[in-house]
């Protein structure tokens, strides 16, 4: 449920605490901790908060969308199914968008393709429907991510099969779909994938 800031201040009362400064101690329990569980969990909550379009100010004062991107460079594969959820919940607002494209998000986002974490795929290939704009379009359908998706296309889990067909359909041209066919029957190198993502 989307919440107002009417909604927010009846909720937490006037001498409550803001959301902006519970936000900010999100943040900086993830900068200081180094505890793995608690990064995790942080990150998560933060993921969540990004589903609510009245935090996004916020959290772009709070260089948030920056630390969702800088999650998918991580080991911890938590983390970066957390990373690419809240950039998943926030890549739809114009400004978010516009942010995460100009940190070069789309070649981050790609390689989260090669995750054997379910949701980390489902995530990023939501993601990159997301962030589809005529200029960030080219490497969103470069002939390695459809090729990439026409074998995901072929999955036995159907959430997988069903999204990666939704961005076939709706984001590849014909001519793209031919040179990536062509290019698997010559075993070119595409992304790397493993054979299934695991479920979470």
């Amino acid at each position: 449920m989307f919440s107002t800031q009417d909604y927010l201040e009846k909720k937490t009362g006037p001498s409550g605490v803001g959301r902006l400064q519970y936000l900010q101690s999100l943040v900086t329990e993830f900068q200081d901790t180094d505890k793995e569980d608690c990064r995790e969990q942080v990150l998560a909550n933060l993921a969540n908060f990004a589903y609510d379009p009245i935090n996004y100010e916020h959290l772009r004062k709070l260089n948030v969308i920056d630390m969702f991107l800088d999650s998918l460079t991580e080991d911890n594969e938590r983390l970066v199914e957390f990373g690419i959820g809240g950039l998943c919940n926030l890549a739809l607002d114009k400004q978010n968008k516009e942010h995460i494209l100009a940190s070069g998000g789309v070649d981050l986002v790609i390689k989260c393709l090669s995750s054997r974490n379910e949701e980390t795929v489902l995530n990023a290939i939501t993601t990159l429907m997301f962030l589809a704009t005529p200029a960030s379009k080219p490497a969103i359908t470069h002939i390695s991510v459809v090729e990439c998706m026409l074998r995901f296309q072929l999955s036995k889990n159907p959430r997988l099969s069903n999204l990666a067909t939704v961005f076939i359909e709706d984001y590849c041209t014909r001519q793209q779909l031919e040179e990536a066919r062509q290019a698997q029957a010559g075993e070119a190198v595409g992304i790397a994938l493993p054979s299934e993502p695991q479920q979470t």
